[in-house]
């Protein structure tokens, strides 16, 4: 009878260390799986953040587009409006050259040459700001395409980072569940172990008694 019963305790501590041991291995297969789940979402994250960075970069590439057409753009802006500014002295010269004819003075000599010397003296000066007011205008282009393609370079090593970092984050949280996975199959097994080290010791007390 002290047999039966000494028996029924140990089946029954076994019993309990089974589902010990199976809780611990249940609780790392868990964990592993926790963290797989984290690391694919780690993965994602780190992913969007780079289509993100792509997307800035891509729309700083075409700033800088932009910026360049504009550049080329007050370029021949600029020629334009100096051409047509020449013409308008050189328009205004002819129209003094008449009105001195028309006086019956000679255009060639004295205060008319004078006069027609002053206008287009006046009129280049006026036409070269014209042109520089226009280099000025390309060159802040010129500054500001360069500006965004810096800034798209910037966002595209961003992107690269984001994503690294990611990879290597979700690579480590992997590494925490694969551990977390051993260490329940070990503790399963310790614990399956003890119990039945235990069910001897009991089984070998009780005929030692």
């Amino acid at each position: 009878m002290a047999m039966a019963t000494a028996t029924v305790i140990g089946l029954v501590g076994l019993a309990g260390t089974a589902i010990n041991a199976y809780s611990q291995y249940r609780a790392g297969k868990a964990q592993k799986k926790g963290a797989d789940a984290a690391a694919r979402e780690q993965e994602r994250a780190a992913r969007a953040g780079r289509e993100v960075s792509e997307a800035n970069a891509g729309l700083s590439d075409y700033n800088a587009q932009v910026a360049e057409l504009q550049s080329t753009d007050a370029v021949d802006r600029g020629f334009d409006a100096e051409s047509r500014f020449r013409t308008q002295v050189r328009g205004a010269i002819g129209a003094q050259r008449a009105a001195f004819a028309g006086g019956n003075i000679d255009v060639s000599f004295g205060s008319a040459v004078d006069v027609q010397a002053d206008a287009a003296f006046l009129g280049e000066m006026d036409a070269l700001q014209i042109r520089t007011n226009a280099a000025r205008e390309a060159w802040g282009f010129k500054v500001q395409a360069e500006d965004y393609r810096r800034r798209g370079d910037i966002q595209r090593r961003e992107g690269a980072n984001i994503e690294a970092a990611g990879r290597y984050g979700a690579e480590a949280t992997r590494a925490a569940g694969r551990g977390a996975q051993t260490s329940g199959y070990f503790g399963a097994a310790s614990s399956l172990l003890g119990g039945t080290v235990s069910l001897l010791q009991q089984r070998y007390a009780f005929k030692n008694g």
